[in-house]
């Protein structure tokens, strides 16, 4: 399993990039699959990967609460990791982790946020559990 942000990116340069690493299914791990860059909205995004024979999936319960993003990007970093593990505990947190797991056996699995830096986005985490 690996790890993307599409910071930078565009749609094209994206769905290219997914391709050529041999990745078939994008986990979205956005609380809210939303964009202001054009065509990496859920829809759009899903269309776009569908179009190269790439499964898209959201999983919400994976999502960083908003209030804890600018953690990430500060020197808050480990204090906003603690809370995101803490978020990772709930039942639908846990069932998302466990479709992840599920999914990587037949999958190359990447999951999909903002962030280009991984260390600097919850995804990090995400793949920490997996461990």
């Amino acid at each position: 399993m690996t790890s993307i942000g599409y910071e930078g990116y565009d749609i094209g340069g994206f769905v290219e990039g997914v391709k050529i690493a041999g990745i078939d299914l994008v986990a979205d791990v956005r609380l809210t699959p939303l964009s202001r860059k054009q065509g990496f909205s859920k829809r759009g995004l899903g269309d776009a990967l569908g179009e190269v024979g790439v499964r898209y999936e959201h999983l919400r319960p994976l999502g960083n609460a908003k209030e804890n993003r600018p953690l990430f990007a500060g020197s808050d970093l480990e204090v906003g990791r603690e809370r995101y593990r803490a978020s990772l505990r709930t039942p639908e947190a846990r069932a998302a982790l466990k479709q992840l797991t599920f999914w990587r056996q037949d999958h190359h699995v990447a999951l999909l946020c903002f962030e280009r830096d991984e260390e600097r986005c919850h995804r990090s985490v995400v793949l920490e559990e997996l461990a």
